[in-house]
């Protein structure tokens, strides 16, 4: 019994042992498990890192001035921004554009914090650099030239003096300028410009001529000879009549057919504004008197028939459009009705008794 004893002992250790094999594969799992955790350690430490150079912890620093210069590259861009203290890391920044996108970024001028996360910083060079230093010229339709001046002149670092001798120069003209034309009216859009510090009067002279033409190249006006029968500067001509007469809209269209029906006829335009034109601008609005209606003049519109020499008036696109645009109809004649809009007619005595009623209701002289 005893023998049977330790021979079950025996057995029992030999069945609990593991074969070698099987030790071997047990250390081995052992190791793997313990490397694994290693890894998912280093990893996690490592996400951890980039993390917290992606989005460094802390707010955003002082705003500093940031430029990014012409020609500079994206990676080059990443070092200015890590040496200036913007992102934590060059390096990580690069990778970031990789994997989330952006780039390349405009040359200019940014407002950009300190200890920014990198999301912020892509987000402040994709809407672009910051406008420079600007101010606002307003440019009214209706305007002649010299008054233009006038308005440059009040520019802090422009000179009035300097746009006018530029405007007559020749040396910036409109497309729409005929050869031989030397004066610019009605060639500069009425518009409210932004200015730069940096600009000078020609840079603004340029821009008023570049977006008159941008603006009459959108309404057609190189189609005017087959609309109108007019060429294209004839009807800037008459755009600028419309402007100097119109209060409202939905006038303009008909005192261009008023235009028109006259031309065709032979009759004189008989248009005041161009006599103030005529007398200049100490003149302007002030009121006819008979003897300026009797001077013998190219801008004398009551003696004589056809189309002045040349635009009197800034026109705006709605009179631009109206001028390629007449509204048919047979009128010859308009006058105010009230305050803003004319009465129209083709009948002379109608247009007496309409005359006759905005004197009484003090719209005319």
């Amino acid at each position: 019994m005893l023998f049977d004893q330790e021979d079950r002992t025996l057995d029992d250790d030999l069945l609990t042992e593991p074969p070698p094999r099987e030790r071997r594969t047990a250390r081995w799992l052992v190791v793997l498990a313990a490397f694994s955790a290693l890894v998912l350690l280093a990893v996690g430490a490592g996400g951890l890192w980039v993390k917290g150079k992606v989005d460094p912890s802390g707010p955003p620093g002082e705003e500093i001035a940031f430029e990014i210069p012409r020609g500079a590259t994206t990676s080059a861009i990443a070092d200015q921004l890590a040496e200036a203290g913007i992102i934590s890391s060059a390096e990580v920044f690069r990778w970031y554009l990789r994997v989330k996108g952006g780039g390349p970024f405009e040359a200019g001028q940014y407002q950009l914090a300190k200890n920014s996360s990198m999301g912020d910083v892509v987000k402040a060079l994709e809407e672009g650099p910051a406008l420079p230093p600007a101010v606002s010229l307003t440019v009214p339709e209706s305007l002649w030239v010299e008054e233009v001046a006038t308005r440059v002149d009040q520019i802090e670092h422009l000179d009035g003096a300097r746009f006018l001798e530029l405007v007559n120069s020749g040396t910036i003209r409109s497309k729409f300028q005929p050869e031989g034309v030397t004066t610019m009216e009605g060639l500069l859009y009425p518009e409210t410009y932004r200015i730069e510090e940096t600009e000078t009067e020609e840079d603004v002279l340029r821009r008023m001529v570049s977006t008159f033409d941008q603006v009459a190249d959108e309404v057609g006006l190189g189609d005017a000879q087959a609309r109108v029968g007019v060429s294209p500067y004839e009807a800037i001509i008459v755009a600028s009549l419309i402007e100097a007469e119109a209060k409202d809209d939905g006038d303009r269209p008909k005192i261009a057919r008023v235009i028109y029906n006259r031309l065709e006829q032979g009759i004189p335009l008989g248009i005041d504004a161009t006599f103030y034109y005529h007398l200049g601008l100490e003149r302007k609005g002030t009121g006819l008197r008979t003897s300026d209606l009797e001077q013998d003049h190219e801008f004398n519109t009551r003696l004589r028939q056809g189309l002045i020499p040349h635009p009197i008036a800034m026109p705006r696109r709605a009179s631009l459009e109206a001028a390629l645009n007449p509204e048919p109809g047979p009128w010859l004649y308009y006058v105010l009705q009230d305050p803003r809009t004319h009465f129209f007619t083709d009948d002379y005595d109608e247009f007496i008794n309409a005359k006759n009623r905005a004197q009484r209701d003090g719209l005319i002289p």
